[in-house]
């Protein structure tokens, strides 16, 4: 059964392996390529962070995470924004739709107003497919302002939940 549980500091050794992969694919995050383990940590362990887990608490493995929290500080910080990474090998399980229920969730729980994806690769049609599902709207679309490995210059999505 998967299980949503707040990151730790000792769960960063199981996430950057599967963090390193999607970064290094060049298909959905705009993060700098070659990061060090320590590099990317700071990019992604901060804000609250979860991890999507399976199996007892002496085998615990992590298939997926996600970060979420103010998509812009002071005045912008009723307008939540969230990432997700799931790992390549756990594909298929829903683990995506677990943790992007669980980041509506959070930021109905947390009293922001509604929720922000600033940068949805419009190639990523699994991400964008999932999120319209879950009530996101693509309310703009910048185009070729992503760098695909595989399809080039493609756009990238603003993508927007209201939560009242």
């Amino acid at each position: 059964m998967i299980q949503i549980r707040e990151a730790t500091a000792e769960d960063w050794p199981q996430i950057y392996p599967f963090w390193s992969e999607i970064v290094e694919a060049g298909e959905t995050y705009a993060y700098p390529e070659g990061l060090t383990s320590e590099e990317a940590r700071d990019l992604w362990m901060y804000d609250h962070v979860v991890v999507a887990v399976e199996g007892s608490a002496e085998d615990e493995h992590i298939l997926g995470s996600a970060k979420m929290g103010p998509n812009r500080p002071g005045r912008g910080s009723h307008i939540g924004t969230a990432s997700f990474m799931v790992s390549p090998a756990a594909r298929g399980k829903g683990l995506g739709r677990t943790l992007g229920d669980y980041c509506v969730q959070w930021h109905k729980d947390n009293g922001f107003h509604g929720i922000q994806f600033n940068a949805v690769v419009e190639t990523n049609t699994t991400a964008v497919r999932l999120w319209q599902s879950l009530g996101f709207q693509i309310i703009g679309t910048v185009p070729d302002a992503f760098d695909s490995t595989s399809h080039g210059r493609v756009g990238l999505h603003v993508m927007y939940l209201p939560l009242t």
